[in-house]
């Protein structure tokens, strides 16, 4: 028997992926996490049932579970990144993290350099910052689209003959860029300390080192190798990263991310791989609305980010602050809009609403005159300028409320207005904390 989960956030991330991730490992008894897109943003909280706690960027929410993990060529790999997680998990009790993962050698990687400009750029931005996790996906995926080959990829890292060429044309590109923005940015320690990197020669040298490193302790392959895991028996869960909402193309520009966070990447996997076992296509919502940043939130509610601080989502450096609205259901339409099919929701975060007074949810929006329920997804898949005006809509609408008087009162609300049954609920971080629902 083979089986497949497709799991995707259905918000602007931070919806409890690796929470959920974690629980289906054991659920289903999973053998591998693939991840499918994004990069060493992710921050995927797991807590076992003893305590241990991680937050997964790069390795596969499943591993505390015993589960391996898989990073597609779809995922941006930041190697020093992913070796500093893999040492944390040892601390954790898990002997060896990088021998039960594999990644795909046509995964672009993410150097420093991408991580400094990155920073720089939103830095020169001041007060009209876009958003960012400040770790270079954005720039890395630029370097990729423009230039090719001549970027670094995962094989990369174990030709040390042809790595040293690689790095210095992307220190390069990099240079260009900050030369670009030069007279935006301002007089600060940030600025110094970003640009410090970028402009000193040796770093060339310790990444080298540090590369070549990484690339001996990694299991390095071709695409191929998870055509043949899929081929095998046993069950299968794909790690979506961030939300649908923050899409490159779908999400409400410029406020967005450089990667296709619907299931476009995993549905593609499959059908390269041939795959035509079981397929459970899993919709992740939190029972309220969160988003880090700058960006439109229509049921934005300062009090309700006052009495639901996220211990795991606090203000960042670079993504600012962590904002808490009402669970929004015209953004969760559009986002079952954009993803298409799914087979059921799980719905998180049910226990945090248990200490309110009064639960309320946004099920449409004041607009002038006007009563939004829907917000039609663009006729075209690339039109960055439809996006725009939706994100400069939003800004001008008012949430309309209703009120439910329990948390699990919002579930036939949510199945009724969306037409898609909540298959599982969580309670709680722990994987014991979540329970399959049966349909209303």
């Amino acid at each position: 028997m083979r089986n497949v989960f497709l799991t995707v956030d259905l918000g602007f991330g931070d919806a409890g992926k690796g929470s959920m991730v974690d629980f289906l490992v054991r659920a289903e008894d999973a053998h591998t996490v693939v991840r499918y897109n994004g990069g060493a943003q992710a921050a995927h909280r797991v807590v076992t049932a003893d305590g241990r706690a991680h937050i997964f960027s790069q390795f596969g929410s499943g591993t505390l579970a015993g589960a391996r993990t898989h990073l597609s060529r779809f995922m941006l790999l930041d190697p020093l990144a992913m070796a500093t997680e893999a040492q944390h998990l040892q601390g954790l009790g898990v002997a060896d993290p990088l021998a039960g993962t594999t990644i795909d050698r046509r995964a672009p990687v993410i150097t420093p350099f991408h991580r400094a400009i990155n920073r720089l750029r939103e830095l020169a931005r001041g007060d009209q910052r876009h958003g960012s996790c400040g770790v270079g996906i954005g720039e890395t995926m630029i370097d990729f689209l423009q230039h090719g080959e001549k970027v670094i990829f995962a094989g990369d890292l174990a030709r040390r003959d042809s790595l040293a060429g690689k790095l210095r044309f992307v220190r390069e590109v990099n240079l260009a860029k900050l030369a670009s923005i030069q007279d935006q940015l301002p007089d600060s320690e940030r600025v110094d300390r970003e640009r410090d990197l970028l402009l000193d020669p040796t770093t060339l040298d310790w990444l080298m080192d540090a590369y070549s490193g990484f690339a001996a302790n990694a299991d390095l392959v071709a695409g191929s190798h998870l055509h043949n895991l899929l081929r095998g028996p046993g069950t299968v869960i794909f790690e979506g990263a961030q939300g649908v909402l923050l899409d490159e193309w779908r999400g409400f520009h410029p406020h967005t991310t450089w990667s296709t966070t619907t299931l476009a990447n995993a549905d593609q996997l499959l059908a390269e791989a041939g795959y035509t076992g079981n397929v459970t296509r899993l919709g992740i919502t939190r029972a309220y609305t969160t988003r880090h940043g700058a960006g439109p939130l229509v049921s934005e509610d300062a009090e309700l980010t006052h009495l639901l601080p996220d211990r795991a989502n606090v203000h960042g450096e670079w993504q600012q602050g962590f904002r808490v609205g009402w669970l929004d259901l015209v953004l969760l339409r559009y986002a079952l809009d954009v993803v298409g099919r799914l087979d059921g929701l799980a719905v998180t975060c049910l226990d945090r609403l248990s200490i309110l007074s009064e639960i309320k949810l946004c099920a449409e929006y004041q607009l002038e005159t006007f009563n939004v329920r829907r917000i039609l997804p663009g006729a075209e898949p690339h039109d960055l300028a439809y996006q725009t005006q939706i994100t400069r809509t939003l800004a001008r609408c008012q949430p309309i409320y209703r009120a439910v008087a329990h948390p699990l009162d919002l579930l036939p609300v949510i199945e009724d207005r969306l037409g898609t049954s909540v298959r599982w609920i969580s309670c709680g971080e722990r994987a014991a904390d979540k329970s399959p629902r049966s349909p209303s």
